[in-house]
């Protein structure tokens, strides 16, 4: 995102509309930057070159890098839960959800590609950086959990198998997710679409119930 016409922050108290665009314009700067050029190299002055303003004029609404980075991390993660809950997690049954929540979350992924890229470069970046990487951290945890909870759902409604361990396959799960920002990074052709399809359903013929043994009529002596 290039320079806009500029914005008076003169008098702007940090609740006002005007406040509020700045900031979303700067996580949006920040977001091009991480993903162009790594999290380390993307400093408050580069992002605010691309904004076209002074690193003050960012300052003046983040405390510092971290701040803006933590509010990168929200942001990323807001949207694409609330698109992910809204086409997964509504869905009536446990196999659906599942399946909705593997294939939502990469088709999310693969619209959002620089985000996705951005989000990457800050979770094996900012390893040095405690608060940052308590935000990761946490967020990380929490969809993990929510993972986890898909498995244990379809087990507890007899919808899975009941011989597997639901925190071991949302790790599992969890990895093969993981695997897809690097690889978008380094292979602008990757079909994310596609590879999620092809997960939902190894993950449905892995979780899904045997279907009871038919049994037939007895007939003479017990044969059918």
């Amino acid at each position: 995102m290039r320079s806009e016409r500029p914005v008076s922050i003169a008098g702007d108290g940090g609740g006002t509309f005007t406040s509020a665009a700045r900031r979303a314009q700067f996580v949006a700067a920040a977001i091009e930057t991480i993903a162009e050029v790594g999290y380390a190299q993307a400093t408050l002055a580069r992002i605010a070159a691309r904004v076209g303003v002074s690193k003050g004029v960012i300052c003046y609404h983040f405390a510092g890098k971290d701040e803006l980075v933590r509010e990168v991390i929200a942001d990323i993660g807001a949207r694409g839960g609330a698109f992910v809950y809204a086409q997964a997690l509504t869905l009536p049954t446990a196999a659906e959800r599942l399946r909705g929540w593997i294939t939502s979350i990469l088709e999310y992924t693969a619209a959002h590609r620089t985000e996705t890229v951005a989000f990457h470069e800050i979770a094996a970046g900012s390893r040095g950086d405690a608060a940052v990487s308590a935000v990761m951290t946490e967020l990380s945890a929490s969809v993990a959990s929510a993972v986890q909870a898909l498995f244990a759902d379809g087990q507890a409604s007899g919808e899975f198998r009941e011989d597997f361990d639901p925190e071991s396959a949302a790790t599992a799960l969890m990895a093969i997710i993981d695997a897809v920002p690097p690889r978008m990074a380094r292979d602008p052709d990757f079909d994310v679409t596609r590879y999620g399809r092809e997960v939902a359903g190894l993950f449905d013929a892995a979780t899904r119930r045997p279907a009871p043994p038919e049994t037939g009529s007895p007939g003479k002596g017990g044969r059918r």
